[in-house]
């Protein structure tokens, strides 16, 4: 069984020890929440930077992602960082870290307490994508969402699994507003409306990687949300399937390169059906 990179094994997919690799990330994670909500007590928000419109990275993303990459990149060398701050280099084929170091940064620079770690695993070979691990660590709850390629989806080291509400009327929804595309901004406000109507509740916590970790607790029925980036959705995503979810893009394809990478994402329980058919009336017209 394989346990660290300098076995000549570690290299192969196939040989993988996901488990070990699950069990270090979230460790690792939990080790830099306790330096984000440390930092959380006295930020200061001139110490923001604003890397482009409504989009905000402070010392305490970057300081965060050095210290995520420092240690995968000790657990697997030979992985490629796709990571929000921009540290490292992806690979096209073989393995890749997906990283967001803080997501939900506008919380936590506002002070509201929604804000994450989202660390996954991912392999690609022939231009399709596997998730192998997923990790989402909720900071200020101390909660560990964690998952490995059919190894089920645990809680701080519980097992969950989606709701078993099969009515989208009964079925509360989560989403995230778009924030600098408002290409659609109608569309989708339209789009909410129904969701609105449809469904028992619909809320916006403001970040993604949290959104889909409750929905793979049973929390929230179902989510979606575009205009988003593979860090963003890629360990949530994982957890999401490994808890008897589904996962898609906005027509319903559920390749895990359309929703990884293709910036829009409907993670739901048996309702998905449902979600996507509103999605697509409103969201996909010609």
């Amino acid at each position: 069984m394989v346990t660290h990179a300098s076995d000549s094994n570690f290299v192969d997919k196939a040989k993988l020890d996901l488990p070990f690799l699950r069990k270090e990330v979230s460790q690792l994670a939990k080790k830099v929440a306790e330096f984000i909500y440390k930092e959380a007590q006295d930020f200061d928000k001139d110490d923001i930077e604003v890397k482009s419109f409504n989009s905000l990275v402070s010392y305490v993303d970057k300081e965060a992602e050095k210290k995520i990459v420092e240690r995968l990149r000790e657990l697997l060398p030979q992985a490629g960082i796709i990571a929000e701050e921009g540290t490292g280099t992806p690979k096209e084929e073989g393995f890749n870290w997906i990283i967001d170091p803080l997501d939900g940064t506008t919380n936590f620079v506002h002070g509201i307490p929604v804000y994450s770690i989202s660390i996954a695993l991912a392999h690609t070979k022939n231009n399709k994508t596997e998730l192998l691990v997923g990790i989402v660590y909720e900071v200020n709850r101390k909660e560990c969402f964690a998952a490995h390629q059919n190894g089920g989806a645990t809680l701080n080291g519980k097992k969950i699994n989606i709701s078993g509400e099969k009515e989208l009327g009964k079925s509360l929804l989560a989403t995230g507003f778009p924030y600098e595309d408002f290409n659609r901004i109608e569309d989708y406000l339209f789009m909410m409306g129904k969701m609105m109507k449809a469904a028992h509740g619909l809320r916006r916590l403001g970040s993604a990687a949290v959104d889909l970790a409750f929905v793979a607790a049973g929390r929230f029925e179902g989510y979606f949300e575009y205009n988003l980036n593979a860090w963003d959705v890629a360990a949530g995503a994982l957890i999401v399937k490994e808890a008897g979810g589904i996962v898609s893009d906005f027509e319903g394809n559920e390749v895990v390169d359309n929703y990884v990478f293709g910036r829009q994402i409907i993670a739901a329980t048996n309702i998905h059906s449902q979600i996507v058919e509103l999605v697509k009336e409103v969201f996909l017209k010609k």
